[in-house]
């Protein structure tokens, strides 16, 4: 399979431009040039920078010239610190995978989908001239498999415009499942040599978002531990009331390992080798209520993998949004994490 060189180890910067109320005050001081600086210095080749629309659209449609600023402050810092970027499109008018935003109607609304187009032309006239370290992400997490065909519509769409102001930079499509790495394969044929299969990874879920409190019948004070047997595994997943898929198919006979990681990306490896497109995991994390041995047992499991397969691969995530790695519980672990 094809290897995204420079795109081989990254952190997510969530819950600066995305998933937070976009104030100026937060804007300018959750993330700062000295974090771009020390995420550099901790050996990443890439970060992911997830942004909501309207950090950059008002509800009329109308650019908002300030928010493009703070996009711009992270391209150059990338820059002066020999980092790569990947420009994420995490929430568009009508659309977001956190029903809580009350996002709806954008796979089938020809005004909202307008909007999200002329987003990624703007993007495309600032953005397409740093293609040598700089692609983009179309859309994060589309959820329900009933919007996938109408998704790679305008995707195909968006992709021809972005391409007559950014005819080489890199593009990432995902597929239904919120990512998921077995829909990989409903993701359309590459329209271009460019294209970037792209998926995100939290299984077993039960793991890596025990606890949380955004799961719906997810007790606050349920924990499991990695690795851990099969039988063992399904009993506890049994034993709440929240719908997680679990890919018991995937799980080997004695247990999680590397193997159950092989199993899960078998689908997808197979599916970008076929079509000649490389293959990119956007988000990968553990929560912070997790047994810190066992988050190092998973990250060396899905590491092992991701080296296997030369498969690049984005942290979730730098600090906050309970998954961060140097400001909250995970940090005492940050330094093993990636050994």
């Amino acid at each position: 399979m094809k290897k995204w060189n420079g795109y081989q180890k990254g952190v997510n910067l969530g819950g600066w431009l995305s998933q937070e109320e976009l104030t100026e005050k937060h804007c300018l001081s959750f993330i700062t040039r000295s974090d771009v600086e020390n995420i550099c210095r901790m050996g990443f080749d890439h970060l992911r920078l997830p942004v909501d629309y309207n950090l950059v659209q008002d509800e009329r449609g109308r650019f908002i010239e300030s928010g493009f600023g703070y996009i711009d402050r992270c391209v150059e810092w990338c820059g002066e610190f020999g980092l790569n970027m990947i420009l994420d499109l995490h929430k568009t008018a009508g659309f977001s995978f956190d029903e809580g935003e009350g996002e709806n109607g954008f796979f089938r609304n020809k005004a909202m989908i307008s909007r999200f187009v002329e987003l990624w032309r703007e993007f495309a006239r600032r953005y397409g001239k740093f293609s040598e370290r700089l692609a983009f992400e179309l859309l994060n997490e589309v959820v329900d498999e009933a919007d996938n065909d109408p998704w790679m519509k305008i995707a195909e769409h968006t992709v021809g415009e972005i391409r007559r102001y950014a005819p080489d930079i890199k593009i990432l499509i995902g597929g239904y499942m919120n990512n998921g790495v077995t829909a990989v394969s409903s993701i359309a044929p590459p329209f271009d040599e460019n294209i970037i299969y792209n998926f995100h990874c939290y299984e077993p879920l039960l793991f890596t978002h025990q606890g949380a409190y955004w799961i719906n019948g997810m007790p606050g004070n349920f924990r499991i531990k990695y690795p851990i047997g099969k039988k063992e595994f399904l009993e506890k997943s049994e034993s709440i009331s929240a719908v997680i898929e679990t890919f018991a198919d995937k799980i080997p006979c004695g247990g999680f390992s590397a193997e159950y990681f092989e199993n899960l990306f078998e689908d997808a490896l197979k599916t970008a080798d076929e079509r000649g497109v490389m293959l990119y995991c956007g988000e990968y994390g553990v929560i912070e209520l997790a047994d810190r041995r066992s988050a190092l047992n998973w990250y060396g499991d899905i590491h092992s993998v991701f080296k296997k397969y030369g498969i690049g691969h984005a942290l979730w995530c730098y600090k906050g949004k309970d998954f961060g790695f140097t400001d909250g519980m995970l940090s005492e672990i940050s330094d093993e994490i990636f050994c």
